[in-house]
């Protein structure tokens, strides 16, 4: 009989926002898979460390850190095949996901090429966006609102035409192109409205004004929450 994979959303970066239900799975599974760096540490097995029972084989999945998409996509690739044959093989295989499995998690990756075959769980974490609203203490809609999650990536033109019109909006995956973002923002006159946090529930969490962010300081772990009127319950 075929194993069960299960896809656990394990939170933003503070261990005690694993829920109990990923805490549970996690506890008894055969495997624990994770991303990690291609050469370093992971960070969604960093979040669990403390829960993780003795003996349980881990399998990491170093992704390439490149912008095309070849390379990762290869990687998930043999990746399904070992945790494929494992559930197989009647094993149950947890895959830690940073945040919400289904929220710009890894995870979908894996699902893609295994939930025909195989059974699947998703278990839903709490997601960085839900996290950064927290932690800034700035709600991120209300009533009728609407909201828009963009990534930074995408082009001035397509953000700009993407964040008119809406209540409220939340950038994410600032990294690098935060120079570029704030800038956007002060043109279209947003950047008062606008609150930054990077690494949220992480002990290297930031919350800063815009222009106290350097131009070369946001990591990937960023976010830009903005409401037009300020804040959400106005």
């Amino acid at each position: 009989m075929s194993g069960t994979l299960y896809g656990l959303g394990v939170g933003p970066g503070d261990p005690e926002l694993l829920t109990l239900k990923a805490l549970r799975l996690l506890r008894a599974v055969d495997v624990v898979a994770y991303p990690a760096l291609e050469d370093g540490d992971s960070l969604a097995r960093a979040i669990v460390a403390g829960h993780l029972p003795d003996g349980v084989e881990e399998y990491a999945i170093r992704i390439p850190m490149t912008v095309a998409r070849a390379p990762a996509q290869a990687v998930y690739d043999v990746a399904a095949g070992y945790l494929g044959a494992a559930l197989d093989a009647g094993r149950s295989v947890a895959v830690l996901c940073e945040g919400d499995p289904f929220f710009y998690g890894s995870f979908m990756y894996l699902f893609g090429r295994l939930a025909e075959r195989h059974r699947v769980e998703v278990v839903p974490g709490v997601s960085s966006l839900t996290a950064c609203a927290a932690r800034l203490g700035s709600p991120l809609a209300a009533r009728n609102d609407t909201l828009a999650v963009l990534p930074a990536p995408l082009a001035d033109e397509v953000l700009a035409a993407r964040l008119d019109g809406v209540d409220a909006a939340a950038i994410i995956k600032v990294g690098r192109h935060f120079p570029r973002v704030r800038a956007l923002l002060d043109r279209l006159g947003l950047a008062d409205r606008a609150r930054y946090v990077e690494r949220a529930t992480m002990g290297t969490e930031r919350i800063l004004p815009l222009d106290a962010v350097e131009s070369d300081g946001a990591p990937y772990f960023s976010t830009i929450l903005i409401h037009r009127r300020g804040e959400a319950w106005s």
